[in-house]
């Protein structure tokens, strides 16, 4: 007989010793590993408990208020408004606001409390590669640093992805790279690849063809999501940039300590491509990127793509689906949270645009577009008995839809 017959078979997030501990990975200690699995905890109960109610709340009383004052949702905006006087909403709001401040205490704590450490481990594996050009990793210091970048505390993260606090510090990617298995609550695997091994799925699904030779992943941060590719296509060159330094650095650290070694990390921005020729990559590549940008990077990022592309080549722009006409506006405006209250400016604008404008300007042609949806590979190690598909939580669910194009041959 059972000691626990009443016992539910737990389905919250996996420990947080789960993670993947690759050589640069921050060490943590009992309470900083605690802090992270509470707000795992706290993330999935906001998703699965509270967001509900806030439906709830908006379809039971807001929207009737609205309608008795005799008003209406004109767009996405009018509904956040609305939803912006209603208790339930505040607070779920404040609560999603606190985990991701907290989010950034807890990770940027185990990050500078052995950043020099780190950042000895990451200079020795840089200084492994050597330099020049055939490096693992090239930085440029003529890259500039965006103002899109520069001006923002990306996700309420301090100084985002490009501070450096001292020569070599490496703690901004220590900090990005120890937290997303806490906030994701492990839906992108124990390495928060998931993203990477769904983009290589959907690949050989669709377009079987395919056979890079080079590889151009634009914004690569950490390269957790070039690091699948890189790893299923082993005789293509792989060239990752951004133009943050110590991701790059980090990056580079974090592959070899992994085993992957056909990749290279250089410091470039995707809106200025001129180190590389016309028509010099097969495939290119971005991931949950362009909401980080504005208009005009987005436009040159896209004429970029397509003048480094072969003929016959791809791009593909891997992002949370774009607000449409058959997206409710209820759903349009909960999106539309993380442009005004996780820092993320260009959220709400970028995906209300018409990407495939931007692509058939930058010289694709109609016929040659792509379109398709992407959902994160479940890591069975972390989940062995996980379902391929998760609950919605707008914004926060490992799927994804992709956009991109051919270049006519």
């Amino acid at each position: 007989m059972s000691d626990a017959p009443n016992r539910v078979d737990y389905q919250g997030p996996p420990d947080y010793r789960a993670v993947g501990r690759h050589a640069v990975f921050p060490q943590t200690t009992h309470d900083e590993i605690e802090r992270f699995n509470f707000l795992a905890q706290m993330n999935r109960h906001l998703g699965t408990r509270i967001l509900p109610a806030v439906k709830t709340a908006f379809e039971q009383r807001v929207a009737p208020r609205v309608e008795a004052e005799g008003g209406r949702f004109e767009n996405r905006h009018d509904v956040r408004k609305a939803l912006l006087k209603d208790p339930y909403y505040q607070t779920w709001s404040a609560l999603r606001r606190m985990t991701m401040e907290q989010r950034q205490q807890a990770g940027r704590w185990v990050a500078l409390r052995q950043a020099e450490e780190l950042a000895s481990k990451v200079e020795a594996a840089v200084a492994a590669e050597g330099s020049g050009i055939e490096a693992g990793f090239v930085a440029d210091p003529k890259v500039k640093i965006p103002r899109y970048v520069s001006a923002v505390d990306h996700h309420c993260m301090p100084g985002s992805y490009h501070t450096e606090l001292f020569p070599g510090d490496v703690s901004a990617a220590a900090n990005y790279d120890s937290g997303i298995f806490a906030t994701t609550g492990g839906t992108l695997g124990r390495y928060s690849d998931g993203g990477g091994h769904a983009v290589v799925q959907w690949v050989r699904r669709h377009l079987p063809d395919l056979n890079p030779q080079r590889i151009l992943d634009i914004g690569a941060t950490l390269g957790h999501s070039v690091l699948p590719i890189a790893a299923a296509f082993p005789d293509a060159e792989v060239i990752a940039i951004d133009v943050s330094v110590p991701v790059l650095r980090y990056a580079l650290a974090r592959a070899r300590s992994l085993g992957v070694r056909n990749i290279r990390f250089v410091q470039a921005d995707g809106a200025d491509l001129k180190a590389f020729a016309d028509a010099s990559f097969d495939w290119v590549q971005t991931t949950m990127f362009l909401h980080e940008l504005s208009y005009g990077s987005m436009r040159a990022i896209m004429r970029e793509s397509f003048r480094v592309l072969r003929p016959g080549g791809v791009v593909l722009h891997v992002e949370q689906p774009q607000y449409g006409k058959d997206m409710p506006l209820y759903e349009q405006a909960m999106r539309d949270w993380d442009a005004f209250y996780n820092n993320e400016p260009f959220w709400s604008t970028m995906h209300e645009i018409d990407l495939d404008g931007f692509l058939l300007r930058a010289g694709f042609k109609r016929e040659h577009l792509i379109h398709g949806g992407v959902t994160a590979v479940v890591d069975r190690d972390v989940f062995p008995d996980a379902a391929e598909e998760s609950g919605e939580d707008y914004g926060r669910k490992a799927a994804w839809h992709v956009v991109g194009a051919r270049k006519s041959v």
